[in-house]
């Protein structure tokens, strides 16, 4: 757990430079994805079925809720940040961003939940004393799996969605939620 939560954090900082002039970084996040699936594998009572459980539907308001928060706040530091770039990229780059909009969850977002919700709750989460314990640790190493952007921003946002995403998959082990 401790190499893949902090040690594959560490070193996609150190080389992200290199993973990035060489095109690899979905790649790696999709290598991570396989070896989480390994590892899940072999967790006693995980099938892969799994992946496709829980009331997705069923969770519109927290849905809508979490994207209404996730919204405001990414505008609130935008404007406070950087004004001149609110909006900067759908305004200038609309194709792009729509294709953005589309591929992300699937080349991104997806092999993430199975790393950090899946194989991060199922394989580890008996290692944590209580489900509160399990949601901070588990928003802390997301936070720490978006150290490469260097950006305590970036970081602290990603942990605080990663412990509402965590809560969630808690409450409904939903990966598709």
């Amino acid at each position: 757990m401790i190499l893949l939560f902090v040690g594959v954090p560490i070193l996609m900082t150190v080389y992200f430079e290199f993973l990035q002039q060489q095109r690899l970084l979905f790649g790696l996040i999709w290598l991570l994805a396989a070896v989480a699936w390994f590892l899940l594998s072999r967790t006693p009572g995980w099938e892969a079925k799994q992946l496709l459980r829980g009331p997705v539907f069923g969770e519109w308001r927290l849905i809508l809720g979490f994207w209404v928060v996730t919204a405001v706040t990414c505008t609130a530091f935008v404007v406070a940040i950087n004004p001149a770039m609110y909006l900067n990229f759908v305004l200038e780059r609309p194709t792009l961003w729509i294709f953005v909009m589309i591929a992300y969850p699937i080349a991104s977002a997806l092999p993430q939940e199975i790393i950090y919700r899946s194989l991060f709750f199922e394989r580890y989460g008996q290692l944590f004393p209580s489900g509160m314990a399990l949601i901070i640790a588990n928003g802390a190493l997301f936070g720490l799996g978006h150290l490469f952007y260097d950006s305590w921003i970036t970081i602290s946002m990603t942990a605080v969605g990663g412990a509402i995403m965590g809560w969630a998959y808690l409450r409904n082990r939903s990966v598709l939620l």
